[in-house]
């Protein structure tokens, strides 16, 4: 990354970490409260596909043409972890054009899962802009649960043909994921925050608040 790219970038707020860590409710309050404009990685998620070839994401374009068995029943939680294309980085550069394109007027607060430690870190002209919100598995189970009963669809594991060992399988997924970004996070010294029952929606805002110098 450029160093030009980096101090184009010095506006920018990057909420990482795993699935289920309120990410996308944190960052949405910070937006609110403090009048910054928000992108969402997981939203871009269907256009950044369309744009890459599979040269450029051999892993995303070989999910793709799995069934949901293949994806979720077939392989193991090590091989899905390491296999995943947004776990792999795939199509990061994307978000990378998408922020450089976005108007200057104002801070922006990114977030996402895709935001991994070791492509973040060499973006950051200053590292107390970025966080990762570090879910115990645990909270990451009532997380998830909460939000199948709120939207009340059936999730992708449920399109598999065993839904409870999918659903373990992803768990486990998960949990190593989180694992993962807390070793990288501690060898780059990048902030963290765990998340669990302790932890209300508020204090995890105002946590990031303060870590960012917001408030």
């Amino acid at each position: 990354m450029e160093r030009n790219e980096t101090e184009r970038l010095r506006h920018v707020y990057w909420i990482g970490g795993g699935s289920g860590a309120g990410k996308s409710t944190v960052a949405a309050a910070l937006a609110d409260r403090y009048g910054l404009r928000l992108y969402g990685t997981d939203e871009s998620m269907p256009d950044h596909a369309k744009r890459t070839t599979a040269a450029e994401a051999p892993h995303l374009h070989r999910f793709a043409a799995m069934t949901m068995d293949e994806r979720w029943l077939d392989r193991s939680p090590e091989v899905m972890l390491e296999t995943f294309h947004w776990f792999r980085g795939e199509a990061f550069h994307l978000i990378v054009e998408d922020l450089l394109a976005m108007p200057k007027d104002r801070g922006i607060v990114v977030e996402g899962f895709r935001l991994l430690p070791h492509l973040v870190a060499p973006l950051l002209a200053d590292p107390t802009r970025a966080v990762w919100l570090l879910p115990s598995p645990e909270f990451r189970a009532w997380a998830v649960d909460k939000r199948a009963k709120e939207t009340r669809r059936p999730g992708f594991i449920e399109q598999t043909s065993d839904p409870e060992r999918a659903g373990r399988n992803l768990a486990e997924r998960e949990r190593m994921f989180a694992d993962r970004l807390r070793i990288e996070t501690r060898e780059l010294g990048l902030q963290t925050i765990t998340v669990d029952a302790a932890v209300s929606e508020s204090e995890a805002v105002h946590r990031v608040a303060d870590l960012f110098g917001l408030r």
